[in-house]
């Protein structure tokens, strides 16, 4: 069957019906694809915030993580009726690769458990990567059956498209589509999570454009775009450099990361990592309350799921440009040096102070080991009086071309988007800034700056 015979194809260009999601549009659904969303693993995901924490900051940030999954699945597909049209992809891409490709899309979030991406910085050993779930989930069970009675696939050519493993010319392709600098993953995620949390940010990005320049790079072996895509591709950069900034890591959505981080830290030996990646978010909130009662995790896990909400307050925040030493030792450490650091630095204010800040009272956020992917993408320029063969083009690093993406691509966001935050609760917080706390010592800054390089044992 050639690709312009794929039945999801088929249906979104036909326009056939399906289910709506926000911004207003349909997503085309064939009766596999009803099959593979009405398993229990994929229904789950409709109980799964898609943004966990956020809400807190940003109320109407509660979609789940079946709509992004929706969402994603459609931008395959609108990923591959551009793509149909490009010789070297429909000659290397078979029908079957494209099918794997668009389940890959519509169940790529299908390990995700609650509050993933907060917990695995914490990197406890015993709790797995929620990428390293996605096999297993799709080879038991009814996916399984699914994919095998309605897709013929193999399970192992689904994950193998999501995680990257796969060595063939059309898997390294189709991976590049649902993981690179553009992907159907970003294009969903930044869109869908502006509209929910009420900020423009993440929608000022010309889709059609950036979806009409799609092509390959020179050698075939992965997404590129033309010429013609360059300023959308500026734009995305753009959307998603504030969205960092002013979203994912908002100093109180940050304030509730520290907090969680903290409380799974001081729960660790508790819980049971096999039961909780298969919970939705209201039985894994259910789960750590009950085994927060009565710890020093209690405070922090009513401050964020309670009647009422209590987020620690910042007491300061450095980045690498103003503040380089600080960021520089904190930035990338292991989650248990951070509270070691953390907790001499609790004591060394309770000293200088003459207040009682609890070892649990302070919190250190700080740039996780892992950067952000790098917006590596090629441009293909036609050259001057040439033909459309792929002889007469050009290709060049968009870095080079780009100003936008030298800067907010590399640099900005482990840099200065990502900075080192101190928490404590409000009271603490105020104390510690207070009168008759750190500013009136007589040392520079109230005396905080020196204090957290004496705890991380840097010289001061």
């Amino acid at each position: 069957m050639p690709l312009t015979d794929l039945p999801e194809l088929v249906a979104l260009e036909s326009h056939a019906e399906g289910v709506r999601i926000p911004p207003g549009v349909t997503v085309p659904l064939t009766d596999r694809v009803r099959a593979l969303l009405d398993t229990a693993e994929m229904r789950r995901l409709a109980r799964v915030s898609q943004l966990g924490l956020v809400s807190l900051v940003y109320p109407g940030a509660v979609h789940s993580r079946l709509e992004h999954s929706l969402g994603v699945y459609r931008r395959a597909l609108e990923f591959l009726a551009r793509l149909k049209h490009d010789p070297r992809f429909v000659a290397v891409v078979t029908e079957a690769d494209a099918a794997a490709f668009l389940v890959a899309a519509l169940v790529h979030d299908i390990g995700h458990w609650p509050f993933c991406h907060p917990i695995e910085d914490v990197g406890l050993a015993r709790f797995p990567r929620h990428e390293s779930l996605v096999h297993d989930i799709l080879a038991h069970g009814e996916p399984a059956a699914v994919l095998a009675g309605s897709w013929g696939l193999d399970p192992s050519r689904v994950a193998a498209l999501i995680m990257g493993t796969a060595t063939d010319p059309a898997g390294r392709i189709l991976h590049s589509l649902l993981s690179g600098p553009i992907d159907v993953d970003k294009m969903d995620y930044l869109g869908r999570d502006s509209l929910h949390a009420g900020v423009p940010y993440g929608r000022h990005f010309d889709e059609e454009r950036l979806l009409s320049s799609l092509c390959l790079n020179e050698q075939g072996t992965a997404l590129a775009i033309t010429d013609k895509g360059r300023t959308a591709a500026e734009m995305l950069v753009f959307a998603r450099y504030v969205m960092f900034s002013e979203v994912y890591w908002h100093h109180a959505v940050r304030s509730a990361t520290a907090m969680l981080q903290r409380a799974v830290w001081i729960l660790r030996d508790a819980l049971d990592p096999a039961s909780l990646v298969r919970l939705d978010d209201r039985g894994f909130v259910d789960a750590l309350g009950t085994l927060a009662a009565g710890t020093s995790a209690s405070p922090l896990v009513n401050g964020l799921f309670g009647s009422h909400r209590h987020l620690f307050k910042r007491v300061a925040s450095y980045d690498a440009l103003r503040n380089p030493a600080i960021h520089r030792a904190l930035a990338g450490r292991p989650y248990d040096d951070k509270v070691a650091i953390a907790g001499r630095l609790a004591a060394a204010v309770s000293r200088r102070a003459g207040i009682a800040v609890a070892v649990d009272d302070l919190l250190i956020d700080a740039p996780p080991a892992e950067r952000e992917v790098e917006f590596r993408l090629t441009v293909r320029e036609p050259r001057e009086g040439g033909s459309s063969s792929l002889s007469d083009f050009s290709w060049r690093r968009f870095e080079e071309l780009s100003p936008v993406v030298r800067s907010l691509a590399h640099e900005q966001f482990d840099d200065l988007v990502k900075r080192v935050r101190l928490f404590a609760p409000a009271d603490t917080a105020a104390a510690i800034a207070g009168p008759q706390g750190l500013k009136n010592n007589g040392l520079k800054n109230n005396g905080l700056e020196e204090m957290i390089l004496e705890a991380v044992g840097e010289p001061r």
